[in-house]
């Protein structure tokens, strides 16, 4: 089930859930606020989640700029059952960052793969201001 803050990135995480074959996934803000998730059932750990993203992203980012003074843009890193990617998106809203995390039934590639398709649909979706 896709639980959505933003109409708009619905459809698109939808999709990338389903091609990817991921078992989790969420689209939030830098700042942890979240835009829309799929395979969380309760509401702490979609806020743990949101929260610790953030926080990765924010330091691997760091990390990237004092090693050769570019941050890094996608994260990935391989459990002993589980595997996670942590990229950034744009989107109409500005930058956003997507949490996927998936196990044997699909691949690093396979999830790199449609995170590609995510980013453009995101980037060319139409958003509507209150």
């Amino acid at each position: 089930m896709i639980s959505v803050a933003e109409t708009w990135v619905e459809a698109p995480l939808k999709r990338f859930v389903d091609d990817a074959r991921v078992t989790f996934a969420l689209l939030i803000f830098p700042s942890g606020q979240v835009l829309g998730q799929s395979g969380f059932t309760r509401a702490v750990d979609v806020m743990s989640a949101a929260a610790l993203a953030a926080g990765i992203y924010a330091t691997v980012r760091e990390l990237g700029r004092t090693l050769d003074g570019k941050g890094f843009r996608d994260v990935s890193h391989a459990g002993a059952k589980r595997r996670l990617f942590l990229a950034e998106v744009k989107s109409p809203r500005g930058p956003c960052l997507l949490l996927a995390v998936f196990d044997d039934q699909s691949s690093l590639g396979l999830v790199q793969l449609y995170f590609e398709e995510l980013r453009t649909a995101l980037a060319q979706s139409k958003v509507q201001v209150p």
